[in-house]
């Protein structure tokens, strides 16, 4: 048994994290002020021995004893980004600076979500870990994008200075179970609108891509890179290399959900990426992940989610 903290874990990748990690038979200290996270998430662990929930900002220093942490505290929707964009680049800097003074602390093993954000809109496809990125430093995303590339500067900063342990991963595109309905996530988005009968909005003309990781893959892959050699770090990017457009994507929900909706189109907000899909080669020979969850049966996972959602 391990004694591991997990910041931002009631958020939507983070409890799903957290259940893994008691299943494995861990202790798990979920960290989270509930800013973006949701206590619906966690609710089903609270009676769990190994389980405690610390309410707590993690921008403000904090005293535990730990053997690994997973830092996930972030908001990650455009929608809650861009409406607190200052929060979001002090949670990203300042709650970095915390978690790794922890782990300078304790001598713990401290892995970092990153983004495929940091490659902005990018020149290279498919994005490889070499790329160093396009990114507007003062657009409307640029709290995220900066504030998780800030993050991975002061890792790596750390590691040279310190000697610290760390893992960085630059996750893609997640979706399943647990998204919010209001979080501004394309998935998320078509699944409500189809569900209600409503349009379905689309950005530019629908041709824009994106690739969609399944939840418990994309747990699999931060549980593996944890597990990696110190001498490992990263980054390495985590996400499905199959790419799917807008209009395939909205094509698909229709269909699942049995839904009558139609395509309606706005214009592309500003620095929204045109094409996105990870190299996930490193992954495969450092890790031995890649993806195995089919698209199609984690949207019906997904959806299912809603639905239920929508009786509770």
């Amino acid at each position: 048994m391990q004694r591991i903290l997990v910041t931002g874990g009631a958020g939507f990748i983070g409890s799903h994290l957290c259940k893994r990690l008691l299943d494995e038979g861990n202790e798990v200290l979920c960290l989270d002020n509930f800013s973006t996270g949701s206590r619906r998430n966690i609710r089903p662990f609270l009676a769990h021995p190994n389980f405690g929930l610390i309410t707590h900002d993690i921008t403000v220093p904090i005293s535990l004893e730990v053997d690994r942490i997973y830092h996930l505290a972030s908001p990650a929707s455009p929608v809650r980004y861009q409406h607190q964009p200052v929060m979001t680049v002090r949670t990203n800097v300042q709650g970095s600076l915390t978690a790794l003074d922890l782990a300078r602390a304790t001598g713990a093993t401290i892995l970092q979500a990153s983004t495929s954000e940091i490659y902005g809109d990018p020149e290279v496809h498919p994005q490889t870990e070499s790329y160093w990125g396009r990114v507007n430093p003062i657009g409307p995303r640029s709290c995220y994008d900066e504030g998780k590339r800030c993050a991975e500067t002061l890792f790596f900063d750390y590691r040279r200075q310190y000697g610290i342990p760390i893992k960085v991963a630059r996750i893609f595109n997640t979706y399943g179970p647990h998204m919010e309905a209001d979080d501004g996530r394309v998935v998320s988005n078509f699944i409500v609108q189809a569900l209600a009968g409503d349009d379905i909005t689309l950005y530019g003309d629908g041709s824009q891509t994106r690739s969609f990781c399944y939840v418990a893959d994309m747990v699999e892959g931060l549980v593996k890179l944890m597990a990696t050699p110190e001498s490992f770090t990263g980054p390495v990017n985590l996400g499905n290399p199959h790419e799917v457009t807008m209009r395939e994507l909205a094509a698909s929900i229709i269909r699942l959900t049995g839904s009558r909706s139609r395509l309606t189109f706005l214009p592309l907000p500003q620095d929204d990426p045109k094409r996105r899909c990870p190299d996930i080669a490193l992954a495969k020979r450092e890790l031995g992940w890649e993806p195995r969850i089919p698209f199609e049966e984690g949207l019906a996972a997904t959806i299912a989610h809603f639905k239920k959602e929508g009786r509770d």
